[in-house]
């Protein structure tokens, strides 16, 4: 099976334009830690299908405000919301939640990759699906458009699996903190491939375990896209050993 890393089309003739939208709720970042030094937030964890609106709104205001707070607090925000996160939902400071909403502009592809966020038109991801593509969830947007007969847009909650495989780094990965858990954080190196044995075999599109702003793509993902002519995102080889 080959693997590759999906790319915004830079070339490409679509217009569409999200930056006037931002997920509805999300984990706060957390205060530097006192016995490794990370704080902050991850980047690319989005679980868009993850429903707060049974909280009240006392209990919704944690999860609209991205202000770091304490790991003892983050932790108890946390455990509140899991069983509401798909199985196996990497849960960590700075995750997104609930459908993106806001104000959508311009012309949409089949396929959208804005930043780290992966969209598709209603008909798009009903063609992946028709070709057999597993693991697609696809979660509508709750945005505005101008335009009075806007398309339907789904955000793709897509699993993390797989990893950079562990030569590629110059030094040994820490281990993670004892007292928070977090991972240490290395640059993505400028050559890489991932480790063969941590790749799903039934999964077409996921976030990469330790990089979740990178979206891999198995060759039964490009195969259709492109027997289907769904353009909006590149498909660029990562080789995996």
């Amino acid at each position: 099976m080959r693997f590759y890393r999906v790319e915004g089309d830079a070339a490409s003739r679509f217009t569409g334009d999200l930056s006037r939208a931002a997920h509805k709720w999300g984990l706060p970042g957390v205060e530097p830690c006192a016995a490794c030094g990370v704080g902050g937030g991850w980047a690319g964890l989005q679980y868009p299908c993850v429903d707060l609106s049974g909280f009240s709104k006392a209990e919704l205001k944690p999860y609209s405000d991205p202000w770091p707070v304490p790991f003892e607090v983050f932790a108890r925000l946390r455990e509140r919301i899991r069983t509401l996160a798909p199985e196996g939902a990497v849960l960590e400071p700075g995750t997104r939640l609930g459908p993106l909403t806001g104000t959508a502009a311009g012309a949409f592809g089949p396929i959208t990759l804005q930043d780290w966020t992966l969209v598709a038109r209603d008909d798009a991801l009903a063609a992946l699906h028709g070709a057999g593509l597993q693991g697609l969830t696809g979660c509508r947007l709750d945005v505005t458009f101008r335009d009075k007969s806007p398309p339907v847009l789904r955000e793709l909650q897509l699993a993390l699996h797989g990893r950079i495989h562990p030569d590629c780094f110059t030094q040994p990965r820490a281990s993670n903190c004892a007292k928070c858990g977090s991972e240490a954080s290395e640059r993505l190196p400028d050559t890489y491939w991932l480790a063969q044995e941590t790749l799903p075999t039934q999964v077409d599109l996921f976030r990469l375990r330790d990089y979740p702003t990178l979206i891999i793509a198995t060759e039964r993902t490009v195969d259709a896209a492109d027997r289907l002519k769904l353009e909006g995102v590149t498909f660029q080889p990562v080789d995996a050993r």
